[in-house]
């Protein structure tokens, strides 16, 4: 079975104008939309999807869905990008952002079906998101970012609504504690926290989710190249290359012609004498570890075995990055090149262990190290990938906060604070304008009814007892989303990044005034249509 695929009537070649392309735009917008609907909030369900090759995703995160589903409808395509944009700024907030842009599409729809000029509708929008925003900017406190435990609560908050929220306390520390390693100075009062390069998940199937935990050093797929090197050393003196140690032959041109047998071995001495050489030029530096991205020939390893020097090769890239920022060595292009200072000393230990089949290489008790990598264990390779996904969303709330220490109420009762602000401010708006700046008001509402729906509970009921405690100008006061009643955020300890909420409400107004600008739908001609006609117009002359 397919993938779902979305199509709405726009095949290649048919042409939408003017009214009929807005209405289709947002059919294709609240489609989309509806489709996670129910992925929001603690009781979310799962969607299942199932690829061409036949393997099976299961997940709620919005992002995750959206990236697997085929869709034709331009807008639709327009709409799953929104949950990207939002996953690569903030990490989390991807299912909020496509049902929030959704509803505000459907709640332009009458204001469209009155003759109100999309221009018109769209400058109310605008309006209304620079008030929505300073409305959450009120709402919002700081946070001390040292402060372990209101990390640790807002990092929970982020995974409560996931698969992964039995084991809540271990993923939260697994989280803080990977983005604080990560974290780094780079001059002037700024961080950088690069957890994409410098926090690696592996994942290794087998043994249980409790015994996850982050290395203070870094972790690779890697064995020894030869069986007799050294599989433990402590305080391993460890140099990288980015280069071969095997004979380097002669470009495409070289021509050799041997007319005697001695003039062949002499060419293989040649070959040995190169390898040689290079060997000597790192084993002058007395190193215990040498980590190469290329290969390394026989005869170099034997060299090495004979001076007690590990050897491993074909490491990634990627991986040798993270080794030189843990240990403090630098990536060598040249032998002839290598000095004292690019060996790498800040390594604790060097191991290699077998972990169910494989053998893993742990590079680990890194003074200070500024790169870690994440073992993950778990009883199969599709629950190992939820937890991927669901800590990287931890790990992603644990740095936005580094960066904008705010905090926002969670369980939907932001977007019920703009909701209410923004109804009573649409009384002072004058014109035609007020309506469309009241339907933002109106569609704020969608993410504590939807945690409300996706409980099971009667959403006019706790809506209206909401609504009427945030009149009351009580800010904190949101959907629980367990049990669908209203409780106090402050005392329920749910508590979500400041910039998740102003990405989620400015990425979903912002993509909503864009499709509501299209007022065409052409399909573009193919090439073979195209050459066609240019052949057509050639022999018309």
């Amino acid at each position: 079975m397919q993938a779902p695929v979305l199509v709405m009537n726009t095949q290649s070649g048919e042409r939408q104008t003017g009214r009929k392309a807005q209405l289709s735009n947002i059919a294709a917008a609240k489609t989309v939309a509806d489709i996670i609907r129910s992925c929001l909030g603690p009781r979310a369900m799962l969607k299942m999807l199932l690829d061409p090759m036949g393997g099976i995703v299961l997940t709620n995160d919005g992002h995750a869905i959206l990236r697997e589903i085929e869709v034709a409808h331009p807008a639709a395509k327009s709409m799953i990008e929104l949950s990207r944009t939002q996953d690569e700024e903030v990490g989390d907030g991807t299912t909020t952002v496509i049902i929030l842009a959704g509803e505000v599409l459907a709640h332009a729809l009458p204001h469209i079906e009155r003759n109100i000029h999309p221009v018109v509708i769209i400058s109310a929008f605008k309006r209304a998101l620079k008030d929505a925003l300073k409305v959450i900017e009120d709402v919002s406190v700081p946070i001390d970012t040292n402060d372990d435990e209101a990390m640790g609560q807002l990092i929970a908050s982020s995974i409560g609504t996931k698969f992964v929220n039995r084991w809540s306390q271990l993923m939260v520390n697994l989280a803080l504690q990977a983005v604080r390693t990560v974290a780094k100075e780079v001059g002037s009062g700024k961080t950088e926290v690069d957890i994409k390069r410098y926090a690696r998940v592996e994942k290794v199937p087998g043994g249980e989710i409790e015994d996850s935990r982050v290395l203070d050093g870094v972790m690779l797929n890697k064995d020894i190249t030869h069986p007799k090197m050294r599989r433990r050393i402590e305080n391993p003196r460890i140099v990288l290359l980015d280069c071969t140690l095997e004979y380097k032959k002669g470009e495409s041109q070289t021509n050799i012609e041997i007319s005697k047998e001695e003039d062949w071995n002499k060419i293989l001495e040649m070959e040995e004498m190169q390898v040689k050489a290079m060997c000597e030029a790192i084993l002058a530096v007395k190193p215990d570890l040498v980590i190469t991205e290329k290969g390394v020939s026989d005869l170099a390893q034997h060299y090495f075995m004979k001076a007690g020097v590990t050897a491993l090769r074909r490491v990634r890239k990627m991986d040798n990055n993270r080794i030189a920022r843990a240990c403090g060595a630098t990536i060598v292009n040249r032998v002839d090149d290598l000095q004292e200072s690019d060996v790498g000393t800040l390594c604790g230990l060097f191991e290699i262990e077998k972990i169910g089949d494989e053998y893993f290489t742990f590079l680990t008790k890194c003074q200070n190290p500024k790169a870690c990598t994440i073992l993950l264990r778990g009883p199969s390779k599709d629950i190992l990938n939820e937890i991927e996904r669901n800590l990287q969303d931890a790990m992603s709330v644990a740095r936005n906060v580094f960066f904008h220490p705010r905090l926002s109420p969670g369980g939907g009762a932001t977007e019920m604070a703009v909701s209410v602000k923004l109804a009573e401010m649409a009384k002072s708006v004058e014109g035609v304008q007020q309506w469309p700046y009241r339907a933002v008001a109106d569609a704020m509402e969608v993410i504590p009814r939807t945690l409300v729906q996706n409980c099971g509970a009667s959403p006019i009921r706790v809506l209206t007892d909401l609504r009427a405690k945030h009149a009351a100008g009580e800010h904190t006061w949101g959907v629980n989303g367990d049990t669908g009643k209203i409780v106090d955020m402050k005392e329920y300890g749910v508590w979500e990044p400041e910039a998740v909420k102003l990405q989620s409400i400015k990425t979903a107004v912002e993509s909503a005034c864009l499709l509501l600008r299209v007022d065409e739908i052409c399909g573009a001609k193919g090439a073979a249509a195209r050459q066609a006609a240019a052949g057509g117009a050639g022999g018309e002359e």
